[in-house]
């Protein structure tokens, strides 16, 4: 078996794993906290609890880096691995979820995405689209850069990623900080209170779709330039 091919099967073997345990973590806190079924308005979690989830969040990013450190074999591949490990466990989380809870219900059904550096709010198909194209992208990087070892991505490309992908982070953390910010108050590390607790009465209702489409239409864009630039061998 090929090394590309075999790096593709472990890592993905790897993000489904890792999948199916952050849906198993999401399973015992609902049980504790949302044993009636998960909605929102979200209900406050211990200081304590609210510190080790948003911790393990962290080390969850940094699983899935040190994977795509360890498959790649360029600056450029080390990351596209990182990408495809991310996109795969973020889609198995919710079928796994959906699996073993019925839910999310529909794509339309909002979740609290990320806690890092302050919530992130979104309905479930917002992430689940990214997650598509994060793995279109990567694995069009992987092949290509194995084909050729001098592979690179323009500058205007990575620009057009980079910003749009910031732009969609803003688009979910968008309503937490418009909530809170009325308020002046928002939960991090250093926090006494419990999370969520500044948002105890927040229901999403209508989620920024013109901010997330300013972010998500470069990125789509740089993508798909990628994918059709002639291969020059």
């Amino acid at each position: 078996m090929k090394a590309p091919v075999k790096n593709l099967i472990w890592l993905s073997l790897f993000a489904v794993a890792m999948g199916f345990m952050e849906s198993a973590v999401v399973i015992y806190l609902r049980e504790i906290y949302y044993k009636t079924g998960f909605d929102f308005p979200l209900r406050p979690v211990s200081p304590f609890v609210g510190k080790v989830e948003f911790c393990r969040e962290l080390g969850t990013i940094i699983m899935l880096v040190a994977a795509g450190i360890l498959a790649g074999k360029t600056r450029l591949q080390r990351f596209a691995y990182f990408v495809l490990a991310f996109a795969i466990w973020d889609i198995v989380y919710y079928l796994f979820l959906y699996v073993a809870l019925g839910w999310p219900q529909s794509l339309l059904t909002w979740d609290i995405l990320f806690l890092v550096p302050v919530p992130w709010v979104g309905p479930v198909w917002a992430p689940c689209l990214l997650s598509l194209l994060m793995i279109a992208g990567s694995l069009h990087v992987i092949v290509r850069s194995e084909k050729d070892p001098f592979y690179s991505i323009s500058p205007f490309y990575w620009w057009l990623l980079i910003s749009g992908a910031l732009i969609c982070i803003f688009s979910f953390m968008w309503d937490y900080l418009m909530f809170t910010g009325a308020k002046g108050n928002t939960w991090n590390l250093a926090s006494e209170s419990e999370m969520f607790a500044e948002i105890s009465s927040y229901v999403p209702t209508r989620f920024n779709y013109m901010l997330f489409l300013t972010g998500f239409l470069p990125m789509c864009l740089s993508v798909t330039l990628s994918i059709f630039k002639p291969y020059k061998k």
